[in-house]
């Protein structure tokens, strides 16, 4: 199982990031896939899952109409689009997987800081 995250980057307040979680070494259309974040300090949050079908979602509170979750089940990625961010959003973001019998896997993450 690989999840590799890319896409982070530095953004003033009210910009946009489009991650993207790129996914190998399982069935990705069978596994509903997730994005959390960690920020310094803090413990690692759910931030947004999306099911196996890619039609139904999930978002934290502090991210809804905000963050965009989608999936690729053809290109086995998950992306995540982020518009209107602010400081509170500067944190580590890594896609994640639960597997059956498996457990679940992390990506190494990617930094999203948000600064003027």
């Amino acid at each position: 199982v690989q999840l590799v995250d890319s896409g982070g980057g530095l953004v003033q307040p009210g910009g946009s990031l489009r991650l993207s979680c790129a996914a190998s070494g399982f069935t990705f259309s069978s596994a509903a896939m997730s994005w959390y974040r960690q920020a310094p300090g803090k413990e690692r949050e759910t931030v947004a899952t999306i099911n196996s079908a890619g039609d139904r979602t999930y978002y934290a509170d502090s991210v809804k109409g905000r963050f965009t979750i989608s999936r690729d089940n053809a290109k086995n990625t998950v992306d995540l689009q982020m518009n209107d961010l602010n400081t509170e959003d500067t944190a580590v973001y890594y896609c994640t997987v639960v597997l059956v019998r498996l457990g679940r896997y992390w990506g190494q993450g990617t930094q999203v800081t948000v600064s003027s």
